[in-house]
């Protein structure tokens, strides 16, 4: 009776674990769900990182864009804001 009490508590064990292998929280599909949401997350996030990329670079130039005409307008067009004074150096 002895010798094989240890074996059936160890067959016992051994379909308790792998039970909660197939079935459990940590299971081998419940682990493959995840994965496959993390790899949709991870592109959903690589797709917003380079739209948000894109709007900063657009929102970069218009900065710049707008910095650079008025620099050309005040050059070569002799722009003026109100109350400014104009003073020409000559060369």
């Amino acid at each position: 009776m002895g010798n094989r009490l240890i074996p059936a508590i160890l067959v016992a064990l051994l379909a308790i674990v792998h039970a909660q292998l197939w079935f459990g929280r940590g299971s081998v599909g419940n682990v493959a769900e995840l994965q496959r949401k993390l790899d949709a997350q991870r592109s959903a996030n690589l797709q917003a990182q380079q739209a948000n990329d894109r709007l900063a670079s657009e929102v970069r130039d218009l900065k710049e864009g707008l910095e650079m005409v008025e620099e050309r307008a005040r050059m070569e067009l002799g722009m003026v804001k109100p109350n400014e004074i104009f003073v020409n150096v000559g060369k």
